[in-house]
């Protein structure tokens, strides 16, 4: 056959490429297909040697058509060059925590509070493992992972987008054709049990300090400035929660579930639908023994309303979802002994006694150390120097002593006694209830040092690069003696301390440049004011509006508002009547720290239903609930779920349910909704 016939037979190259193209498309689609069933369903379907086969039939064809090459492509998880810091990210919805209970009495509770808020009798529940990982925000864009962030303060989080890339259980690209436009997930990046080990076990070889447990491995990883770190890393990921999405949402968090799984999602396989609250207590007592056997670490299960719109009327309280808790399992214990029982000295100068224990292993981690909380602590359970004690991990984190376990014809020492002056400082200890403190305030290193961290951390001033160790440095070279002196470091002075570069000083006094401009809330956070947590400095903030509102105001001012007791108000005026706590804020003030103002909603007169309390039992024809809620809140009250005798009005409309009675067991005024309607009418007149 003559050479040019040859020529002659060969497909032209416009066909070639696309049945190249087809090739690699269907590689593609036939390796997302491997990976989930590997990674996610933990069935596979073909070998590891089939696997790399079509693995590398696909490099090849994309290095054979570069332009081909897209970001969801099985090959693009190979980890990118590393980041000079992880960059910051605001969640499209605010990532809340879970409260956690213990008992399943507590979990009674909660289901008899549910069923009251909501007046049914009959609450359909989902229950899922609670992981022991990193939670995390997924975002998709017409069924492509675009961007991920860690939980952060709740509200921002750092930007872990190509570390998450490179987890194989998280598809880069959902499954089917019906997937929403806009997604954004709740998820919990974890390391499963072997994986731990095996990794403990390379690093250990290899000289390198190893992991403490699961948890710290997965985080540890997942936030890696060098994602070619994160790839060698075992990481898999489950989704649990949908935060948003285009379209309607499913009627139940375990439709949510089952929608995910369709799109090729990693989600809870041990779940259950749970009609009553006793298969709630039941199915946690399967899982808690079930735990040993499990293949990753969980410490309790998470508990949901599973009606989304019940969840939406039950809605948030300032933290946490009150349709959602986390019903954990008990601590796990060992046997130790205390070798000794030292102090620690808080950021506001409460002492601690600790418990320097004999190391012993509890759920995986090393204990050499437990809290004793406060001296009442120590004389109730009786703890001294030499004891047996049975150690726990109290929520599978805190290390404590459970109990001590008496020995028979041991000769103990003398009880323990809380010194006099504090450890640190030599300041006398004073005593406030159970609790010592140093009264040395500012002058006391240990307090300085909590002091500081407490005002550069992410719920307060969020100024990065200012950590334990750094923070150390500072205050024992003296180049801190305040929080105002933050705002005087210079640039070659850093560069003396350990750790310490151009670029990590630069960076360092940047981030503390940012936090000049701060909102009172977050300020008045930073601060560190005792019974001043981040709500109670929202309540400030909005209340008075500004810091010097704040600083002048009395006991009666403080007290007036809802939220705040007399322990909180105490605790504000004697705070900004210390004069060197009124000095450093003067200095941070003259140093350039701007303290945003909150504007105040426009009240010249006080509001009609101010001090009155509203609580509403039925349905009504000319509102709905929380438009009849949301009404009388605007025009001062305040709404409660159940009645009391401070209750005001009780509302009740058709269907009324067990409020009604209690109403008129207390003497409380009813209206029915022509008189609800008459109350609002009087109360808009002028």
């Amino acid at each position: 056959m003559r050479q040019d016939s040859l020529f002659h037979d060969l497909p032209p190259p416009s066909k070639i490429r696309q049945a190249d193209e087809d090739r690699l498309a269907i590689l593609k689609t036939q390796i997302r297909h491997h990976d989930h069933l590997y990674y996610v369903k933990d069935r596979p379907e073909i070998s590891d040697g089939e696997y790399d086969r079509l693995f590398r039939e696909l490099l090849d064809l994309e290095l054979k058509y570069p332009d081909l090459v897209t970001s969801d492509s099985p090959t693009q998880r190979v980890g990118a060059p590393p980041l000079d810091e992880l960059g910051k990210i605001p969640h499209e919805r605010p990532m809340l925590s879970l409260d956690s209970l213990m008992d399943p009495e507590e979990v009674l509770a909660f289901h008899q509070r549910v069923k009251r808020e909501l007046e049914t009798e009959q609450i359909e529940y989902t229950i899922e493992p609670k992981f022991d990982g990193l939670s995390v925000e997924l975002v998709y864009d017409r069924g492509a992972f675009v961007r991920g962030a860690t939980r952060g303060d709740g509200t921002t989080g750092e930007d872990v987008t190509m570390n998450l890339r490179t987890i194989r259980a998280l598809p880069l690209q959902l499954q089917t054709d019906t997937y929403p436009e806009h997604l954004v997930m709740r998820g919990e990046v974890y390391m499963r049990l072997s994986d731990f080990h095996a990794l403990n076990r390379r690093m250990t070889e290899r000289g390198d300090d190893a992991f403490a447990n699961p948890r710290n491995a997965a985080a540890g990883s997942l936030r890696q400035l060098d994602s070619r770190i994160t790839v060698s890393r075992p990481l898999v990921v489950t989704c649990y929660e949908v935060m948003a999405m285009t379209g309607p949402l499913p009627s139940t968090h375990w439709d949510e579930l089952e929608r995910l799984a369709e799109w090729g999602l990693p989600v809870p396989m041990l779940r259950r639908r749970c009609e009553t609250i006793d298969q709630v207590l039941a199915f946690h007592r399967e899982t808690q023994e079930r735990r040993d056997h499990l293949p990753y670490e969980i410490d309790g299960v998470v508990v949901k309303i599973n009606r989304v719109d019940w969840q939406n009327r039950l809605g948030m309280k300032s933290r946490s979802p009150r349709w959602a808790i986390a019903f954990k399992f008990p601590p796990r214990k060992e046997v130790t002994e205390v070798q000794d029982i030292a102090i620690s000295v808080g950021r506001t100068g409460t002492l601690t006694p600790l418990a320097l224990l004999r190391p012993v292993e509890v759920g995986g981690v090393t204990i050499s150390r437990a809290t004793l909380h406060n001296a009442d602590e120590v004389a109730r359970k009786d703890i001294r120097v030499g004891d047996t004690v049975r150690v726990e991990r109290a929520g599978d984190v805190i290390p404590a002593i459970a109990e001590r376990i008496p020995v028979s014809g041991q000769i103990r020492p003398e009880p323990f006694l809380m010194p006099q002056h504090c450890p640190i400082c030599g300041s006398a200890v004073a005593r406030d209830g159970a609790y010592y403190y140093c009264t040395g305030q500012a002058g006391c290193p240990a307090q300085l040092k909590g002091a500081i961290e407490h005002f550069a951390s992410k719920t307060a001033l969020n100024i990065d690069g200012l950590g334990k160790k750094t923070v150390a440095q500072l205050v024992d070279q003296g180049l801190v003696k305040d929080l105002s002196d933050l705002y005087r470091l210079r640039h070659e002075q850093l560069l003396k301390l350990e750790g310490f570069a151009e670029r990590s000083s630069t960076l360092l006094l940047e981030a503390i440049a940012r936090s000049k401009a701060v909102q009172l809330e977050r300020f008045l956070m930073g601060l560190g004011i005792r019974q001043v947590g981040q709500h109670i400095a929202k309540v400030l903030a909005r209340e008075f509006g500004s810091l010097h509102a704040i600083m002048t105001a009395d006991r009666n001012q403080f007290q007036a508002i809802r939220e705040i007791g007399p322990e909180t108000s105490e605790s504000l005026v004697s705070y900004f009547q210390e004069q060197s706590n009124r000095r450093v804020i003067d200095q941070l003030q003259q140093l350039g720290v701007s303290i945003m103002e909150t504007p105040l909603p426009q009240r010249h007169t006080p509001l009609p239903f101010s001090g009155k309390t509203f609580v509403f039992t039925g349905g009504l024809s000319s509102f709905s609930r929380d438009e009849a809620k949301a009404l009388v809140e605007r025009l001062g009250a305040l709404v409660a779920s159940s009645v009391s005798k401070k209750t005001t009005y009780v509302v009740a409309g058709t269907e009324a349910g067990s409020k009604l009675e209690q109403a008129r067991k207390l003497g409380v005024q009813i209206l029915d909704e022509e008189g609800f309607k008459n109350v609002i009418n009087s109360s808009e007149k002028p």
